[in-house]
């Protein structure tokens, strides 16, 4: 049988371990506050500039030539895909990795390569048998940078536009709803989708831009 002066050290142990599970869960909550907030911000952004590109690839359709624009053939595909480098995400990961694997099972006849972000997809797609040519690891241990997008940005244009042989590139992602609910999206990032259904509030139609 424990002694009391044991028995008094134990419980002053596991005060001390949840003092310290608390500030860690304050931190964590903090951190989780900051992204959802950027996260938040940037959306509408993005979803405008999605249908500002969409509308204005359909207005020049037939008149300029341009590699992101320039529609090619369905048999080579690039699948971007971006997942945590670390578990304990709940669904996060497994959500975002079943869709991916639903994506590649529809399309096993194409010729099929990937770029992984994320160390959970790199290490799950590392052992099938489908080519990871690029990956990027550790960008999502504190707050992600814009430099860091950026730079993933340019490396998947340059490769779209220098190997003519890829004909789409996907990226996999997951759109966030709630703290506990993110939905896995895949969206064809190039050639950039031609929108022929833009319209403004004001006027219903097509909206006109002046470069």
């Amino acid at each position: 049988m424990a002694s009391l002066l044991d028995m008094r050290r134990r419980i002053k142990s596991v005060k001390n371990t949840q003092q310290i599970t608390k500030a860690m869960k304050m931190v964590a909550a903090a951190k989780l506050k900051r992204s959802q907030d950027r996260v938040s911000a940037s959306r509408p952004f993005a979803a405008k500039m999605s249908e500002v590109l969409g509308g204005l690839s359909a207005k020049v359709a037939g008149e300029i030539s341009h590699p992101l624009l320039d529609a090619r053939g369905d048999e080579k595909y690039l699948i971007v895909l971006i997942s945590g480098d670390k578990g304990l995400a709940g669904a996060f990961n497994a959500n975002v990795i079943k869709a991916t694997q639903t994506f590649l099972k529809e399309n096993n006849e194409k010729d099929l390569s990937m770029v992984a972000v994320g160390r959970k997809g790199r290490e799950l797609f590392k052992r099938r048998e489908i080519q990871i040519v690029d990956e990027h690891i550790g960008l999502t241990g504190g707050l992600v940078k814009l430099a860091d997008a950026v730079n993933i940005a340019h490396k998947l244009i340059a490769t779209f536009t220098e190997d003519t042989s890829i004909d789409k590139v996907f990226v996999v992602f997951t759109e966030f709803k709630t703290v506990l609910t993110q939905k896995p999206v895949i969206q064809q990032l190039m050639p950039i989708a031609r929108n022929t259904e833009t319209e403004t509030e004001e006027t219903g139609a097509g909206a006109e831009y002046i470069y």
